[in-house]
């Protein structure tokens, strides 16, 4: 073929493969803008990255496995889920958020604890799983065999030893080294019943069918049906000899009891049956554990194999309700616009918005996409603070000291629309209390940014960064 024509073929393809972008739902007009410059400014690469990461694809099986799994958990929900209940008119539009976008209602009853932040958060975790009778159920998108990891995997071990019926998945790029380990083989041998999520088999056939960087990054451990535990915190220690040079890893942990467990364990079946285990539905039929607590809570898991909505808007529906105070702690920050704009529009209304960033991130792409958005956000009145203590790995948001969510999901773009995501709204002031207290110290290690530090930067970094922040969207 002639050199002209190879132009003229090359044209015909990027051109179509343009209007393929122009036409898909699921992107946003910016995304669909970055996209096509990226295709038409970066020959070949361009259009290689965007056949390969441009498009949200979640393998066929994949998507009927968790469709199945979800209507299947949904009716038996439903029939035995507990009433709505009477709503705070301040919780009611992010409560009616929260189920639209991960289909759980709020309910009450619930009991809430806030685990210490060392290593000895584990230690409730080992002692329910040491006291548990039917069932324990553990998901980490990163499991380690460290001292904390090892101290999980053996606690699993003698549940299994016992009869329990012990149910493990980790994610299988973030666990691979833990699945190499002894432990998994230890865990394997006792009768544990170990799963891989979204395993990548061999890349290039993957590929075709599915994004390969699809994660799971859910983190849920159930004892029993009447207790569970979730968070940020992945299963290794503050050391996270993954990455050592950024520790300690500094992530917040919360022990559940009442309704909410049920909820998560809907989240983790259908995990299960997405990694090829058997239905439980039997875990869900008997209803709620009983529980006299009083915290209204309510569950959020999200995906990419939803269709519509994300974690995003619930964060921003909280945001716009506040009327006070905003305290948002992520380790990430590269939102899209509807929510960077809720936090700038709460400081410049008169909120006093306080956003906690790591200082060092392990991500350097990440981190100067975030500082892309720092100066809108500074401007308009939010005070900003980088930890110093090592990477501050929590993902809070705390409002008006009555509201809260945790959870897994950080405010990036990777967790609003590419992972599996599981987080928690909570309208209890006393629990609160305890997250505001635990994000003051956080605060108390930090540094603020002004505007004037940032008006300080080389005009190279600020090119940078601006430059990262508009390809946001593709990140």
């Amino acid at each position: 073929m002639g050199t002209g024509l190879q132009i003229i073929a090359y044209n015909a393809v990027m051109l179509a493969l343009c209007a393929r972008v122009l036409m898909q739902p699921r992107l946003e007009p910016s995304a669909r803008l970055a996209w096509v410059l990226v295709i038409a400014v970066l020959p070949f690469v361009g259009i290689l990255g965007y056949v390969l990461f441009g498009e949200i694809r979640v393998g066929r099986a994949e998507m009927r496995a968790r469709r199945g799994a979800r209507l299947h958990v949904s009716r038996i929900y439903d029939r035995t889920a507990p009433p709505w209940p009477d709503l705070p008119p301040w919780a009611e539009p992010v409560a009616l958020s929260g189920q639209a976008v991960g289909g759980l209602p709020i309910a009450d009853g619930n009991r809430l604890t806030l685990l210490p932040e060392g290593d000895c958060a584990f230690d409730p975790i080992v002692r329910a799983i040491d006291g548990a009778t039917h069932h324990v159920h553990l998901m980490f998108y990163i499991w380690l065999a460290d001292a904390s990891g090892g101290r999980i995997a053996a606690a699993a071990i003698r549940a299994a030893g016992r009869g329990v019926a012990v149910r493990v998945i980790v994610d299988e790029v973030g666990s691979r080294p833990f699945m190499r380990s002894p432990w998994w083989a230890r865990m394997v041998e006792a009768g544990v019943e170990c799963r891989a999520a979204l395993p990548v088999g061999f890349p290039l056939l993957r590929a075709l069918e599915q994004r390969l960087d699809l994660r799971n990054h859910r983190k849920i451990v159930l004892i029993d049906g009447r207790i569970a535990f979730t968070g940020s915190r992945n299963c290794s220690d503050l050391a996270f000899r993954h990455k050592p040079r950024f520790a300690p890893w500094i992530d917040i942990m919360i022990e559940c009891e009442g309704p909410v467990v049920r909820q998560m364990q809907t989240a983790f079946i259908v995990d299960w049956v997405d990694a090829g285990g058997e239905y439980l539905p039997d875990l869900l039929a008997s209803g709620d554990a009983p529980c006299d607590g009083s915290v209204l809570a309510q569950m959020i898991p999200t995906g990419p194999d939803r269709s519509f909505g994300s974690m995003s808007e619930t964060f921003a529906t909280l945001v716009h309700g506040s009327r006070e105070r905003v305290v948002i702690c992520t380790p990430y920050y590269v939102p899209d616009e509807p929510l960077d704009s809720a936090i700038r529009s709460a400081a410049r209304r008169g909120v006093d918005v306080h956003l906690i960033l790591p200082e060092r991130n392990d991500s350097m792409i990440v981190a100067a996409a975030s500082q892309g958005f720092w100066s809108g956000l500074v401007r308009a009145g939010v005070r900003l603070h980088l930890f110093q203590g090592g990477l501050l790995h929590s993902k809070v948001i705390t409002v008006d000291s009555r509201m809260a969510i945790i959870g897994s999901a950080n405010l990036d773009r990777r967790s609003f629309e590419l992972n599996y995501e599981l987080n928690m709204f909570l309208a209890d002031p006393i629990t609160v209390a305890a997250l505001d207290i635990r994000l003051r110290s956080y605060l108390d290690r930090s540094r603020s940014v002004g505007v004037d530090e940032v008006r300080g930067w080389p005009w190279y970094q600020r090119l940078r960064n601006n430059i990262l922040a508009l390809a946001s969207p593709l990140l």
